[in-house]
């Protein structure tokens, strides 16, 4: 099995404020090209970031998408979803949100009421998932993922556990239904634990520090909050936590279809783009009230 190599780790660059709830450094694009990270084409990570408490929730308010798929990993605070479609939940430590937005909806994402209230540490990650062509325009939906329907693959002496998201390790599945192959996986090892991530060499894949540091490939030390993009030379991945940590790693089969981006659509072509904008701006995205 040979070992994939490490194209580049991207420290964290200055972070900014996407509405008022959410602190971001971004990754993707800004690591590489939507081309090269296919079908991934946008991370942002709001790493550890302490809100005060507030009755006036902060959050985005009502924005439009077509194209693609958001997908919210919450790794602590709690935050609200709506959207035009009827899609809506909580998601609290440990879970998932995951919105087909497709053929188009207008959606808004806040702090939960409650939590706001209270304030505390706030940590999420947002990953935009590209739609192959034929789904582009296929009906919104939306996925509630609760940590607990993720499966939770123990490692060897107890050294820590692979928690599944999406797509598939050691014959266990993980709870997200896709549109293409896609792997994402939280990767949580107790100090001095090594393991092995093998996907298929055409794949994008990369990791995200999330917690602790970490050796990668006997080689490379990636840091706290930093971001590791893999080559396209191999299969194998060996993490050695150097503390404990959870790193969320992203692996996926790339469309290799043109990519025509503006804003908050991801289509085909210029024309798709514009088609796009005049289906939200004659109301055929729906209504979400603000």
């Amino acid at each position: 099995m040979k070992i994939r190599s490490i194209e580049q780790v991207t420290k964290p660059g200055t972070p900014h404020f996407v509405g008022d709830g959410f602190r971001v450094h971004n990754f993707i694009p800004g690591t590489s090209t939507m081309e090269r990270m296919d079908p991934f084409i946008m991370l942002d990570y709001n790493s550890k970031y302490n809100f005060p408490p507030t009755d006036k929730p902060k959050g985005v308010g009502v924005h439009p998408h077509r194209g693609f798929e958001t997908v919210t990993i919450a790794y602590k605070g709690r935050v609200e979803h709506m959207d035009s479609a009827g899609g809506g939940g909580v998601i609290g430590e440990g879970d998932v949100q995951w919105m087909t937005a497709a053929s188009g909806v207008l959606h808004k994402e806040f702090h939960e009421t409650e939590w706001s209230k209270t304030g505390g540490e706030f940590q999420m990650v947002q990953l935009w998932v590209n739609l192959p062509a034929k789904d582009k325009m296929s009906p919104p939906k939306y996925q509630a993922i609760s940590n607990a329907e993720m499966p939770k693959v123990r490692l060897q002496n107890e050294a820590g556990e692979i928690e599944i998201i999406a797509g598939q390790y050691n014959g266990n599945e993980g709870p997200a239904s896709t549109f293409s192959p896609i792997n994402m996986y939280n990767v949580k090892l107790k100090k001095g634990a090594k393991t092995e991530l093998v996907f298929p060499q055409n794949y994008t894949t990369a990791m995200l520090m999330v917690e602790g540091n970490a050796k990668v490939n006997d080689v490379i030390e990636v840091l706290e909050d930093h971001f590791a993009l893999f080559g396209l030379d191999g299969e194998s991945i060996v993490i050695e936590a150097l503390s404990d940590a959870v790193i969320l790693v992203l692996s996926g089969e790339p469309l290799n279809e043109p990519i025509a981006a503006h804003g908050p659509f991801v289509m085909n072509s210029r024309e798709e783009l514009m088609e796009a904008f005049n289906d939200f701006n004659t109301g055929k995205f729906g209504y979400l009230e603000d």
